[in-house]
């Protein structure tokens, strides 16, 4: 079996960005516990998206989060505001870790022996990653700010702000970048084929 402890740690260096260290273990852990379900060779096999495999979804939460933590940051010192920096690291670091288990089927065979208990595309990542925070322990306020598409929960904190605006901004450059449309053409073409 691959040490995905390993892979998880060296994948995500923005871990080291968050001040809580039982907090870094979760994420860890709930990476861990994807890969292993999901029975990825690598982390760096899952990709951004069932149509664009050339960007793996390590590089997305990986630009999530960073866009997050600065935004947090000009949000402090411009605006005076306090959103908690780790919880929003931390969301967006796991954000899409439910991937592991959706996008099982749009990968080469050899990529991947999944768990047919847990990887399917039948539930949407965003919800299968919030399951795997719980799962593992989170805090509330992050399982809370993993849920990212409109109406999957009811109210709203900062932090689960800076995680759907971040990803957009990351989605939207992804999306441009390697099929040459926005995030909402993006959506609008493929939402009823997959």
């Amino acid at each position: 079996m691959p040490d995905y402890e390993s892979q998880v740690r060296e994948a995500l260096p923005e871990l080291a960005d968050m001040d809580d260290e039982g907090l870094r273990e979760q994420v860890v852990e709930a990476w861990t516990l994807a890969l292993e379900r999901g029975g990825w060779r690598h982390v760096a096999d899952v990709p951004y998206a069932w149509n664009i495999q050339e960007v793996t979804n390590v590089e997305h939460v990986r630009g999530v989060a960073r866009i997050a933590r600065d935004t947090a940051h000009q949000q402090r010192a411009f605006h005076d505001a306090d959103p908690d920096v780790d919880v929003a690291i931390a969301a967006s670091l796991l954000h899409d870790v439910g991937k592991c288990y959706e996008y099982v089927s749009v990968v080469d065979e050899e990529l991947v022996d999944p768990d047919p208990e847990y990887a399917s595309d039948e539930i949407p990542h965003s919800l299968s990653g919030y399951a795997l925070a719980h799962e593992v322990g989170c805090p509330l306020a992050v399982q809370r700010a993993i849920p990212h598409f409109i109406g999957e929960v009811p109210s709203r904190t900062v932090e689960a702000e800076l995680v759907k605006s971040a990803n957009s901004a990351s989605s939207n450059a992804i999306i441009q970048s390697a099929m040459d449309m926005t995030l909402r053409e993006w959506v609008e073409e493929y939402s009823q084929t997959r």
